[in-house]
């Protein structure tokens, strides 16, 4: 493994420079010290320092550490909340001949995106299903989103927000209109 280089090196006060022991700490450890680093107390300290700066590093490198299973679960509870069917696939007018789809998930990413963005709320889940075509051509769809919120926020103000970005990001970002959206607050935050 390269190391980069410092702008300037530190030289220990007999004159050899640290970066120069490193760079002989392998041919030392070896057995093939030189006369001055077999004698010099600067020298024979810092390649012994740097000696076991490697063997502590060596041992990190090695450890294998598990993660908690605090992190563990909320991974797996995550991973069970994601449905296990195909994603429906939700037509687009593209203004175009031929034929624009987009998966459900993708447009739940979206909205669960710009949910995330507003203080004070972080989406969880969100399902989205398609109901029809408005007179435009438009796919409209409505869905139901799991939201955990920070304590003490307007309810009703916070969620009228929600409700809002999701509906703009759908238009916005996908082309879809989101008629209905279900809230649902799973958890409340107290930081």
């Amino acid at each position: 493994m390269a190391l980069n280089q410092p702008e300037a090196d530190y030289d220990l006060p007999c004159g050899r420079s640290l970066a120069g022991l490193w760079d002989r700490l392998d041919a030392v450890e070896r057995g093939r010290a030189d006369e001055h680093e077999l004698t010099c107390p600067h020298c024979s300290t810092a390649l012994r320092g740097l000696g076991d700066l490697r063997a502590a590093t060596g041992e990190l490198r090695a450890e294998r550490p598990r993660p908690s299973r605090d992190l563990t679960e909320r991974i797996m509870a995550a991973v069970r909340a994601e449905p296990r069917t195909p994603p429906a696939m939700l037509p687009l007018d593209a203004g175009r001949p031929g034929r624009t789809e987009v998966s459900d998930r993708a447009v739940a990413a979206v909205v669960r995106f710009a949910v995330d963005a507003i203080d004070g709320v972080r989406a969880r889940r969100c399902l989205l299903r398609a109901i029809g075509v408005d007179e435009d051509g438009t796919t409209v769809v409505e869905g139901r989103l799991t939201v955990t919120v920070t304590y003490g926020a307007d309810l009703s103000e916070l969620l009228a927000v929600v409700r809002h970005r999701a509906a703009a990001a759908c238009t916005a970002s996908v082309g879809v209109r989101l008629s209905v959206l279900d809230i649902d607050v799973a958890d409340v935050d107290d930081r």
